[in-house]
């Protein structure tokens, strides 16, 4: 029967006659699909088993499968081999199709959409933009299999770095390869953060710390001699894991992005101990900068806490960011650490920040820096941080496991990086 599309008070309506046409259109392609799928003609009699011995014919089965155009039922052969006992189908493993109710193509939108937003969500825009229907449990599912899936090649990467055993370097210099890194924290699920302190020692932990990188080049300088970034080139890479782990995977993202045909080599980060550990171990030779903005912002931090008199609060700030911005540094913790304490609390914070700036001297050379035309500040990987963690893994209500976080990590940097339809048309079958 041809739908009418009429409303009930007269005219026509589109969307509805778009939804139904779309709907039929899937039920015949389905159809048609089920007919290229399923097996035709003779059958093998035996085929050979992953037990050494041989399967049988046993019978012509049904499968039910979820594709890009709705349900197919397609049938194939299925054999069965006595010796263990076990059956197959290789069909499905032609079809890419093994343990598994969802096409190549389903699945892939799956990983998409569980990429981008909550599962439920991703469901619901199948459902509303392909006219497919999934739980939310099956995004979930063959999205962080297929994020799993990716960070093992990863790893996979990781331990040929680690044996030296590293691509040549080959292609055009780079004038300048910037990495920057940050922390920021993953809410998680109370059994991942069992014996961790959390912001203040008197609280459990409700977060784990994403350890993230964004690899870039530079683009010259603009007209007034400010650097620029190029707009396409940044990479991400990031887990959540162990300092040492993360030193690894961003040594190996970074030489895969040109690291050891690059003229000049600068790592940008904030004063975390962490960081410049893994500066200094796994990029030595680098040119090492704090970021100015958060240099600044211990000062007026600090500020806030010695002053109670606004103008004085503001004098004060002003006069050491201008020594910060001169490259000033020695003149900032002389100070710092002459500043007369009121009481012991005080005298503490005044140690911990003249150490912060004593051991980041060479980090805050900015008129140098500014005079090689370098990047200062580490927007980029603020930025990264927003875009690639806390849009996708911080939203309301989130709870994550580290494999489900570092999973979905995974498939969100090699979407970012461009590098997924490389990875979808190179997978191992049935990912």
């Amino acid at each position: 029967m041809i739908y009418s599309g009429q409303r009930t008070g007269g005219g026509l309506d589109l969307e509805a006659i778009e939804t139904a046409t779309r709907s039929a259109m899937h039920r015949a392609g389905a159809a048609l699909l089920a007919g290229l799928l399923s097996e035709q003609g003779p059958i093998a009699t035996a085929i050979a088993c992953e037990c050494g011995q041989q399967a049988h014919f046993h019978s012509r089965r049904p499968r039910r499968l979820l594709t890009a155009v709705g349900e197919a039922e397609i049938e194939r052969a299925y054999y069965y081999c006595a010796h263990c006992q076990r059956g197959q189908s290789p069909r499905d493993r032609e079809l890419d199709i093994v343990d598994t109710d969802y096409s190549p193509g389903v699945r892939r939108m799956m990983a998409v959409v569980g990429s981008e937003t909550s599962f439920d969500r991703g469901r619901a825009q199948m459902e509303l933009l392909a006219g497919l229907k999934v739980t939310r449990k099956a995004v979930e599912r063959h999205a962080e299999a297929i994020g799993e899936d990716i960070e093992k090649g990863a790893q996979c990467g990781i331990q040929r770095a680690l044996q030296l055993d590293l691509p040549a370097v080959t292609g055009p210099r780079i004038p300048a390869l910037y990495i920057e890194m940050d922390g920021t924290g993953v809410p998680v699920v109370g059994a991942e953060t069992e014996g961790r302190k959390g912001k203040n020692s008197d609280e459990p932990a409700h977060t784990r710390e994403v350890k993230l990188g964004a690899i870039f080049t530079q683009a010259g300088v603009d007209q007034e001699g400010r650097p620029r970034r190029d707009e396409a080139s940044t990479t991400y890479a990031g887990a959540i894991e162990t300092a040492e782990e993360f030193g690894r995977r961003l040594f190996t993202a970074a030489w895969d992005r040109g690291w050891g045909r690059a003229d000049r080599k600068i790592i940008l980060g904030d004063g975390a101990v962490w960081i410049w550990n893994i500066a200094d171990r796994e990029f030595p030779g680098a040119i090492q900068i704090v970021d100015l903005y958060h240099a600044r912002e211990h000062l007026w931090d600090l500020a806030g806490k010695l002053f109670l008199n606004e103008k004085q609060r503001t004098g004060w700030a002003r006069s050491m960011q201008s020594k910060l911005d001169a490259g000033k540094v020695t003149d900032i913790v002389r100070q710092l650490r002459s500043f007369p304490s009121p009481n012991a609390e005080t005298a503490e914070l005044l140690r911990v920040e003249a150490d912060y700036f004593e051991r980041n001297a060479e980090r805050m050379r900015y008129p140098d820096f500014r005079k090689q035309q370098l990047f200062v500040g580490s927007g980029v990987i603020e930025a990264a941080c927003r875009t690639v963690i806390a849009q996708r893994l911080k939203l309301s209500g989130m709870f994550w496991t580290v494999r489900g976080a570092n999973a979905i990590i995974a498939l969100r940097c090699c979407r970012l990086n461009r590098l997924f339809e490389d990875y979808w048309a190179s997978r191992p079958k049935a990912a």
